[in-house]
């Protein structure tokens, strides 16, 4: 599996949905160049979330172009049936929201079974509490600080005091955020504990992608 980052690590996952999707594949390239931690891959199913993305194909076709740890995202309704498809296309994790699983323990396993990092999605509005249930078998937890669906929202604030919750609660648990992360909120969620920083707009609305990413690190530390 692949490795996860520290507490005091600032790791930086461009989100694709913000990508040029005709040139995919040079995006990738750029974003390599540019010293990204991770990709991260975000799946909607337009019923857990009212839009619809990419799957499996496109996954496994990002695999052959890049040595980058891809991180899938499913906001889909029972994820479990396709977990081997996403795994077998080439996903390094996979990231499951808590909302959309009746038996997540059994889920989480299954993901690492399947040889990926196992990760537990939190919408904003959902309490930390489940996490206590399944710190057994997860390896990062992500705080969504948007209502999923849609890039290029706004940063919801009261996330940060979730954040910070999370980090009290499990000292050592990589924390990665998705939602409104630019120059401006990376380091509020930052200093609350997070760890993992998910960036669409942030970093594919800017010319220099090697540039947007240094800066949203120094942000960050």
């Amino acid at each position: 599996m692949i490795p996860l980052p520290t507490s005091t690590s600032h790791w930086i996952a461009p989100s694709l949905l913000s990508a040029d999707f005709a040139n995919l594949a040079d995006e990738v390239r750029r974003l390599e160049a540019a010293k990204a931690d991770w990709l991260h891959f975000d799946v909607m199913d337009g019923t857990f979330v009212p839009n619809i993305s990419v799957g499996i194909p496109v996954l496994a076709s990002l695999r052959k172009v890049t040595t980058l740890p891809i991180d899938v995202h499913l906001m889909i309704v029972n994820p479990d049936p396709l977990l081997p498809a996403f795994a077998k296309a080439g996903a390094d994790t996979l990231t499951v929201q808590v909302e959309a699983c009746t038996h997540l323990h059994r889920t989480l396993n299954y993901i690492r079974d399947l040889g990926c990092r196992a990760g537990a999605a939190l919408n904003p509005h959902t309490p930390i509490d489940c996490l206590d249930y399944v710190a057994d078998c997860l390896d990062f937890v992500l705080v969504m600080t948007v209502n999923p669906g849609f890039g290029g929202q706004s940063y919801i604030d009261s996330c940060t005091k979730k954040i910070a919750a999370i980090r009290e609660r499990f000292p050592d648990l990589p924390i990665e955020v998705d939602g409104g992360i630019k120059n401006d909120t990376i380091g509020r969620a930052a200093q609350a504990g997070a760890n993992i920083f998910i960036s669409g707009s942030g970093i594919f609305a800017q010319s220099d992608y090697a540039q947007a990413i240094a800066k949203l690190r120094t942000n960050a530390a």
